[in-house]
């Protein structure tokens, strides 16, 4: 098969098996559609992937009044749309959606209350907090922003269709299903090197396609990855298909140089062309770097009583278990901070 447009459907069952009563998303607390609420919040987390809902759970058992304000119906983020995750501890395998479902059960248990909603802005007033979204303004006296990141896309055929089916945008993640295959890992950053250096080590071989005829990743890593019998670097070449049919098969691709076209049969494309914080509501609020608000492991952020957890900050590691570890630090910080404010 090449090229072959598949189509994939998919049923959504409203609310997800997740109660949406009035004590459950602080109905209670929100006024109508388009006013501006009265109440202030000890705290608000704008986000509900791992690292938001962490934070949620740990604000309830601190006993912080604080709102989930989130953008999607159903919580959990980009660990939704993953297949299977094999290694957050004492649950290994489980399913991306069903490990979504049990954070934000977890987090309903506690009566955590959340808001849908789009944020376009927050706003510093000093001890007060402004979070400005689509239908509704919410104040608190502390923020964590946990908006995540989301993976730049190819946008190819079969890069959708089988994405969680051969498909990943996450070495770490998902290398291990693929021992003693055949991948291709597409980009030439750091990222994707290090992907390629990762894979060799379980991969019987591990194809390297870079548009240029030269890597933008460091020299050190560079001299690790050539030095590999089992890599194979392409050169001055791109990706125009992913073919399958349930599961990948194999990888069209084009020399840009001779127009020369080629199909890789391999079992897994990993996709490392980079990677999109999701923090535009808070460009020149908070200090950033590349869109990466610039924060520690404890959430601090540029601004007092603004704290960031996740990928949305800058980290060298990207994954559910540390989101979920920043979570809960930044919650600890805030705690620090609203008893000397």
């Amino acid at each position: 098969m090449h090229c072959r447009k598949q189509t994939v459907v998919l049923c959504f069952i409203t609310g997800c098996g997740l109660k949406q009563n009035s004590e459950n998303i602080g109905l209670d607390r929100i006024k109508g559609k388009g006013e501006t609420m009265s109440h202030i919040y000890d705290l608000i987390i704008i986000g509900s992937g791992p690292a938001g809902l962490a934070a949620a759970v740990y604000a309830q058992r601190a006993k912080l009044d604080t709102l989930v304000v989130e953008k999607a119906m159903v919580s959990g983020g980009q660990v939704l749309t993953t297949y299977e995750v094999d290694n957050y501890p004492g649950l290994p395998g489980i399913g991306g959606y069903d490990l979504g479902l049990k954070f934000r059960e977890h987090a309903d248990q506690l009566g955590a209350a959340f808001a849908e909603d789009d944020v376009v802005r927050i706003e510093d007033q000093g001890k007060i907090k402004r979070v400005v979204c689509e239908h509704e303004t919410y104040e608190s006296r502390a923020l964590i922003l946990a908006t995540g990141a989301v993976h730049r896309k190819l946008g190819i055929p079969g890069e959708e269709e089988l994405a969680g089916m051969g498909v990943s945008y996450c070495a770490t993640c998902d290398g291990a299903f693929f021992r003693n295959k055949v991948t291709a890992v597409i980009g030439g950053g750091d990222v994707a090197v290090e992907d390629a250096i990762f894979l060799a080590r379980m991969c019987s071989k591990v194809y390297l396609i870079h548009r240029r005829n030269e890597l933008r990743a460091a020299k050190s890593l560079q001299e690790t990855l050539l030095g590999l019998e089992n890599v194979e670097v392409i050169w001055d070449t791109v990706a125009d298909c992913i073919n399958g049919d349930g599961m990948v098969r194999s990888l069209s691709v084009t020399n840009v140089k001779t127009g020369a076209k080629t199909d890789l049969d391999v079992q897994g494309v990993f996709i490392a062309v980079g990677i999109s914080p999701e923090s535009k509501a808070f460009e020149g609020i908070v200090d950033m770097d590349h869109g990466y608000i610039r924060a520690g492991e404890d959430g601090v952020t540029s601004v007092p009583g603004i704290f960031a957890a996740g990928d949305v900050r800058t980290k060298p590691l990207r994954q559910i278990i540390t989101a979920a570890a920043d979570g809960a630090n930044a919650v600890t910080s805030v705690e620090r901070y609203l008893i000397e404010n």
